[in-house]
């Protein structure tokens, strides 16, 4: 052992021996810190639970044995079994801080002296020990934990096996069909008739008696809430459900439309008054506990034929051929839709019928027979439209008599309807029922999907959203334009498929034998928890994440726009000044509201080290510019070598900078074109700001006069001309330069400050025509530029010019070349 280890552990040695030993009424050693007692007490906490979990696990073990029979039950152990999962789970993590601190402890105590170094102290030794103990301690009760969790998560999964197992046997169930079972099943249903009488009649009488109040308070309620949600139907969405008779020949657009919205609102509208209905029946305890499950299924016998009723009605449209979807002759469509509703007629009594029986506690055999008979009708009818001839005649006149089906769709009707009555004569009554029960309810909910999606697309199709009576009253209220409609148009349309996937799905697996609770969980489980390897992923956080990002942005915009406008504009602070506060705190609160909306996701920063090192990886080698680019707007902003609004030159762009960015600097120059400038740009290379300080400037205006004119009284006339001007300073005074001896002029300039640069233009204009007029009054001259040319010719040269100037001049202008006599010839 080390000599400071050894002197570590004498002061750790000393402070125990200078302080009591943790019991009742003593202080805690220093060692194990003040938080101590609290630390063991969630290890307490977290035995307890484990414990009561044990409990849980083995009760929820029997409730299994006992109800292997029970679906709606095995479905509430299961729900059972995944919260103890998840709070084992939870056990687990909140004792992994705790086992840190006593390791960490347990490290800066050290190992323990080995044979022949000096002996700690019995302090320390005593510490150690409760160290091990409570790390001991904190591993039984994590491995009690894990064990815990495998126990449970084995009795969910054997749950769900078992539901499996149910749901198979219910329906390959073989019974045999038989004279003796029909007469079985009559006598029962005999007795089965007295028995629902009897109940009827007795829970009528016991309403009338007693219940007449509750029973009438429950049906004002009712017909109340009939009344309110039939009146804002039509009030809200009268125009989405209703056929307009004066078209004779609607858009494909409007009759999806229409045909989607009439079947899925009126259903929605009549569920929800059934609901209500049943809700105050039995919150006033007008229904019994005998008498709830058959209202209960009358109630959803109603609701199951009126939206295959509204949904017939929609696609065939018997009595309006125009707003048909399928090409069906009229007698076809009517013919169809009798069909139809009386599968669903069927379907929903065996229903009914078979809650009754489950209610009165009557043989199976009557079930069975009931659901024999309800599939050998279906099968029927389903047999004898295979047979029909429904579908328009060549013509395309929908008056005249149809055609059959085609091969195509015949064929497969006829075997189903046939299968249908084989499968229940044979025995498989259980198999028969799930089918003709899933043609008439699956069917109906897959068609209004796909009517649902069909009309979706139809709306979010380019510049069609605009012909619908909401894209017309959208347009007409916002003032849309065709661009921002087709976007609302395509927004509509996502909508629609959502909602038309939200309510078409949960019916399907509620019909395909799912339990509500089912449900239930999986949406918990998708909006809560989806586990993907070792990442957890939460849709609800996610969205809490968005939100709070959005209202860090809405508040961040609410700052600046505050700063700018009530702060800085009442203390009267430069624009740029302004611009840079306002810039900076925009990246600072976005800066923020980006961290809150990432840790409210359940995004761990820390994990995304590796992404940071490549990104970092990234920035030095393509990415260094754009960075560059960032940090050179943020010196921008802070040491403002220039600010919005100022006038500055770099390169060979001049013009004012409109706004200072992340990356780039806008500036518009003086022909009013916007010049994007990276910031490292304006940074590295010299720009000049002629607002930098203030706005005073100086201009000059070069004036020449020919040589003939008097200087001193040109710079007189100038110095005059400056001082009567407004325009220019008096201090600093004006001044006027003789620049220089020109070839053909005398070269001066006046030179004058002006208060704001930015006016400079109309002062020099006014200068230029002050000095012309007064330069005309006093007859000086401001000459045009002009040369002499001397030539230098000897007398051959001279003949040549001489003789040919004669002849232009005998030949009135003739330019033509003088004879070749007259040529010197080389």
């Amino acid at each position: 052992m080390s000599r400071i280890h050894r002197l570590y552990l004498v002061v750790i040695a000393m402070v125990l021996a200078l302080q009591p030993l943790g019991g009742a009424d003593g202080v805690t050693p220093a060692v194990a810190q003040e938080s101590a007692p609290a630390r063991d007490k969630i290890v307490g906490h977290a035995l307890e639970q484990i414990s009561e979990a044990e409990k849980q696990i083995e009760a929820l073990q029997s409730q299994v044995e006992a109800h292997k029979s029970d679906d709606a039950a095995l479905v509430d152990i299961k729900v059972k079994a995944d919260e103890i999962i998840r709070q084992l789970l939870k056990i687990s993590v909140e004792l992994r801080p705790r086992f840190n601190d006593v390791k960490a402890r347990l490290a800066q105590l050290g190992e323990k002296p080995a044979e022949g170094e000096p002996a700690e102290a019995p302090a320390v030794t005593e510490e150690r020990t409760r160290l091990n103990a409570a790390r001991l301690e904190i591993n039984t009760l994590t491995g009690r934990a894990e064990d815990l969790s495998i126990r449970a998560s084995n009795l969910s999964d054997s749950i769900t096996d078992l539901r499996r197992e149910l749901f198979t046997d219910r329906l390959f169930e073989h019974t045999e069909i038989s004279g003796d079972v029909v007469d079985d099943a009559l006598n029962a249903f005999s007795a089965e008739f007295n028995d629902f009488q009897r109940t009827v009649s007795s829970w009528f009488s016991f309403i009338w008696k007693y219940k007449r109040v509750p029973l009438g308070t429950a049906v004002t309620l009712s017909l109340a809430m009939a009344l309110v949600l039939l009146a804002g139907e039509y009030r809200l969405f009268g125009s989405l459900i209703r056929r307009d008779p004066t078209v004779s020949k609607p858009a494909y657009m409007s009759r999806f439309s229409v045909a989607f919205w009439s079947t899925i609102l009126p259903a929605l509208a009549l569920a929800a008054f059934l609901v209500s209905s049943f809700f105050f029946l039995d919150t006033f305890n007008v229904l019994r506990p005998d008498i709830a499950p058959i209202a209960a299924a009358l109630f959803g016998f109603a609701g199951l034929v009126f939206f295959v009723a509204m949904l017939a009605r929609a696609v065939l449209a018997p009595k309006a051929p125009s707003w048909r979807l399928v090409r069906l002759s009229d007698k076809g469509a009517r013919d169809l839709n009798f069909a139809v509703l009386s599968m669903a007629v069927v379907n929903g009594s065996d229903y009914v019928l078979g809650a009754i029986s489950e209610t009165l506690s009557s043989p199976v055999v009557l079930t069975v027979m009931k659901s024999f008979l309800s599939s050998v009708v279906v099968g029927l009818i389903v047999l004898v439209v295979s047979f029909l001839r429904p579908m328009v005649a060549p013509s395309g006149d929908p008056s005249e008599r149809g055609r059959a089906w085609p091969k195509a769709v015949a064929l497969p009707l006829r075997i189903i309807g046939i299968g249908l009555i084989l499968l229940s004569a044979i025995g498989y009554v259980g198999l028969s029922r799930f089918l003709a029960t899933q043609m008439v309810l699956t069917g109906a909910v897959v068609a209004t999907m796909y009517i649902g999606i069909l009309s979706g697309k139809a709306i979010s199709a380019p510049n069609q959203f605009g012909e619908t009576r909401v894209g017309r009253y959208l347009q007409q209220r916002f003032a849309l334009k065709p661009v921002g409609l087709d976007q609302a148009g395509i927004a509509a349309g996502l909508l629609i498929y959502v909602f038309a996937l939200s309510i078409g799905l949960p019916l399907i697996l509620i019909s395909w034998g799912f339990q509500p609770r089912d449900l239930q969980i999986w949406l918990v489980n998708i909006f809560t928890e989806i586990n993907i390897g070792s990442i957890r992923i939460s849709i609800f956080g996610i969205l809490g994440g968005v939100l709070l990002f959005a209202l860090g942005l809405v508040a961040t915009r609410w700052l600046q726009k505050w700063l700018d406008g009530n702060v800085m504009a009442r203390s009267q602070v430069d624009a740029g000044v302004r611009n840079s506060i306002k810039t900076g705190v925009g990246y600072l609160g976005t800066g923020l509201a980006g961290l809150i909306g990432i840790s409210a996701a359940g995004i761990d920063l820390s994990s995304l080290a590796l992404v940071a090192g490549a990104l970092s990886l990234g920035i030095g080698f393509g990415l260094q510019n754009i960075v560059s680019n960032f940090v050179s707007g943020l010196i921008l902003l802070a040491e403002r070598p220039f600010k919005v609004g100022d006038w500055v030159a770099t390169g060979t762009t001049e013009g004012f900078v409109r706004r200072i960015s992340v990356r780039a600097t806008e500036i518009e120059t003086f022909q009013r074109q916007s010049i994007i400038v990276p910031n490292s740009e304006l940074i590295n290379a010299p720009v000049g700001n002629w607002t930098h300080r203030n706005k005073l400037g100086r201009i000059e205006i070069p004036v020449s006069v020919s040589y003939e004119a008097d200087p001193r009284r040109v710079m007189e006339l100038l110095m005059e001309i400056a001082l009567a001007h407004p325009g220019l300073l008096r201090n600093p005074e004006p001044v006027v330069m003789f620049n220089g001896f020109g070839a053909s002029s005398l070269d001066f300039e006046l030179r004058g400050f002006i208060g704001d640069v930015l006016g400079g233009l109309p002062i020099k204009n006014e200068l230029r025509v002050t000095i012309l007029e007064r330069f005309r009054a006093e007859k000086i001259q401001m000459p045009y530029p002009h040369q002499e040319v001397h030539l230098h010719l000897d007398e051959a040269d001279r003949r040549i010019f001489a003789g040919r100037g004669k002849g232009r001049a005998g030949e009135a202008g003739d330019l033509r070349e003088p004879p070749d006599d007259d040529k010197i010839l080389p």
